[in-house]
């Protein structure tokens, strides 16, 4: 799980290189809480094609609504309000 870095170069590591290379690497899940987008998202990023490096399943939630893990080592660790803090107004 990662919780993007401050700063405009670190979001755009966390968002698009690290996505790349943690999907290229098999990783199973790439979990991104990101503060910094204006509203407050958390994206699941599941299912790899390491041949393609990108990620085939992609869900994205607003602060304030549960998400599951869906796989990898902490398969059905739910994220939601207690870890992300409410919704945020748009």
């Amino acid at each position: 799980m990662e919780v993007l870095s401050p700063g405009h170069d670190g979001t755009e590591r966390d968002r698009e290189p690290k996505r790349r290379a943690y999907a290229g690497a098999g990783i199973p899940v790439y979990v991104l809480i990101d503060d910094y987008d204006g509203h407050g998202t958390v994206t699941v990023l599941a299912a790899p094609r390491p041949d393609e490096a990108v990620y085939t399943d992609v869900h994205r939630v607003a602060y304030g609504i549960d998400v599951i893990i869906p796989e990898g080592p902490a398969k059905g660790f739910v994220i939601g309000e207690a870890i992300t803090g409410p919704a945020r107004g748009a």
